[in-house]
């Protein structure tokens, strides 16, 4: 249990929820800064010519209404024909101009996601970023739904949103001087009496999506946090699911099918509550835009009827007035029409840009707090001078105040369950900067740090062994030799089999495998994590031969429970825990409070 807890040390995260003037702000940072920036300008630039042409054609369609309707008014056939040529004509232009704005908003959604995807990566791969993120409580959990559906679904919203509000504004631009010019000459008859309102059509239009905009926005607006707790629970569902799949073998072991089936279907639960609930907003807005949209059916005829029935317009002007009505409206309720995916859009915004902003603040956390100072030392040893590392329950530290370890030495460091040896190891690595004290690290010199469990990429198994941060590229021989040595001889004839090598290879061969590539690398200085701690008696005969073979003058720090070769490791530290020094306090983000992770990935440290 304590080495559980030393494992897991956390600082309890403290929500600061940020503004959409900030998320709006930091996606348009990663936007200005995305190498495909210029593209995206010249696509947006090329669908607002399109769409400006196209309302050129839609007043050209709309003015095409009056001498069409009065033909049939009057019964010309042959200005009937006419207007329909005319038609044709304009409906083809609008053809092409819809198929080329159809494609230019394909390209600006894909260039979108490619742009958001692409920043969120570089933010979270930047040195120990993820590694700080990976507990930042909800901000921290599921990055990969964040990045990658998270993103496609805001690309997708704002490009049809952004394309949407665009082409509204300018319909209604175009069409509003029609309208007005059209709804001049109405004049109002009541009891003798003559009334004219100038622009009467407009304001009824403003008036009328108005009333129906504010209704949405008052019904909808609920939806916002609706969709984002959607988007939380199905994160959840999908990461029970993988952490089912990826543990299948325990869970048949110990019978616990059951247990897990459970777990999974409460995460179900909760999904479809939240789908419930945002059903729910769903249907009481439908309530408010269908009836507003059977309303329009007749609306603008309604408003203009009072004119038409005392002779002061025509049947096509009528029909010319409804069509120029219905347009400005359109333009209008574009909000009505998209206040459900507007919510969906503000949700998914927020989890985008807060993860972003999430990013940028780990590199200014606990700003309040004290860091160990690092340097470098010209003489190329390593020194740790009163190094205390700081931990919610006190600190960690060396029970000499000064260290002095010199290159080609081999120390072994070990520490009671709980001590924080793991703790040591990160804040060794720069991933724990929490503290006093200073460590000086050998200058020009780079450190490899081997965690518990080494991290095996994806790929061939060459491609493994040549990881990068390390020595040139070994031929076929040297890996066939260093594979047999510690034990791996069969993976010889695999080097260039792409696999998942973490799933194939169990937890020891996982362990030889990354002895292998340390000795493949050969490094100077090393520093190892109780890795070392799991290996049976022969395995560590071998480990210890191998490293005593390829790595002969190099540094060999290793952490663990001490169990090892004293010829191998003869000088020997002490770790201790000090409960009553003064535990590490959490520091306000706005997008939450990051909160140091309980599990090492596998480390480079450059100097």
């Amino acid at each position: 249990m304590a080495d559980q807890l030393d494992n897991q040390a956390t600082i309890q995260p403290v929500a600061v929820a940020s503004s959409l003037r900030d998320q709006v702000a930091t996606i348009k940072r990663a936007l200005i800064g995305s190498p495909v920036r210029k593209w995206l300008l010249w696509t947006s630039l090329g669908i607002m010519g399109v769409i400006i042409a196209t309302s050129i054609g839609q007043v050209l369609l709309n003015r095409w209404n009056q001498p069409f309707y009065d033909a049939l008014a009057r019964r010309d056939m042959a200005a009937f024909l006419h207007q329909l040529m005319v038609f044709a004509v304009i409906a083809g232009g609008l053809l092409v101009l819809n198929i080329g704005q159809t494609w230019l908003n394909q390209m600006i959604r894909l260039k979108l996601r490619e742009a958001l995807t692409l920043d969120l990566i570089d933010q979270w791969m930047r040195p120990a970023r993820a590694f700080r993120l990976a507990n930042a409580g909800a901000i921290g959990v599921n990055p990969d739904q964040r990045m990658q559906q998270d993103a496609a679904h805001l690309s997708d919203l704002s490009t049809d949103l952004g394309v949407g509000l665009l082409q509204s504004f300018i319909l209604l631009v175009s069409f509003v001087g029609v309208l007005w010019e059209l709804s001049s000459g109405f004049v109002f008859h009541v009891n003798g009496w003559s009334l004219a309102i100038p622009g009467y059509m407009v304001w009824a239009a403003f008036l009328y999506a108005g009333t129906a905009s504010w209704l949405s926005w008052l019904v909808g607006r609920p939806l916002i946090s609706l969709n984002s707790d959607r988007y939380t629970r199905e994160a959840e569902l999908r990461s029970s699911m993988v952490r089912v799949n990826e543990n299948v073998d325990a869970i048949a072991l110990y019978r616990g099918e059951d247990d897990a089936k459970r777990r999974l279907q409460l995460d179900l639960g909760t999904v479809l509550g939240a789908m419930r609930r945002i059903y729910t907003a769903q249907i009481n807005l439908s309530w408010v835009t269908d009836t507003y949209g059977w309303i329009t059916v007749v609306a603008p005829i309604l408003v203009a009827s009072p004119v038409y029935f005392s002779g002061d317009i025509s049947f096509g002007g009528l029909m010319m007035a409804v069509g120029a009505f219905n347009q400005v409206h359109s333009s209008l309720r574009w909000f009505i029409n998209n206040i459900g995916s507007i919510a969906d859009w503000r949700a998914t915004l927020m989890r985008v840009a807060d993860f972003r902003i999430a990013l940028d603040e780990t590199d200014v956390l606990h700003d309040k707090e004290k860091r160990i100072e690092f340097a470098d030392n010209a003489n190329g040893s390593l020194t740790f001078e009163k190094l205390q590392v700081a931990s919610p329950d006190g600190c960690t530290k060396l029970a000499d105040q000064h260290v002095e370890i010199h290159a080609g030495e081999r120390v072994m460091i070990t520490g009671e369950p709980g001590a924080g040896k793991t703790l040591f190891f990160r804040a060794i690595a720069g991933l724990w900067p929490w503290g006093s004290g200073r460590i000086g690290l050998p200058a020009g010199e780079t450190i490899i740090f081997v965690p518990r469990v080494p991290y095996l990429p994806a790929g061939t198994l060459r491609e493994v062994l040549n990881h990068p941060n390390g020595h040139a590229p070994a031929n076929d021989a040297d890996i066939s030799a260093v594979l047999a040595e510690v034990g791996l001889g069969r993976l010889s004839s695999s080097l260039d089999r792409v696999g998942r090598w973490d799933d194939e290879l169990g937890d020891d061969e996982q362990r030889l495998l990354g002895v292998a590539r340390l000795a493949l690398r050969q490094p100077k200085w090393v520093i190892i994590d109780e890795a070392m701690d799991a290996f049976d008696g022969p395995s560590l005969r071998r480990v210890l031969s191998l490293l005593e073979k390829r790595l002969p003058g190099a540094a060999i720090l290793n952490i663990g429970r001490g169990q090892h070769n004293n010829q191998f490791f003869p000088r020997s530290l002490t770790i201790v825990k000090d409960s009553d020094a003064p535990a590490l306090k959490p520091a306000h983000v706005r997008a939450g409070a990051i909160e140091p992770p309980p599990a090492a990935a596998s480390l480079h440290h450059r100097k």
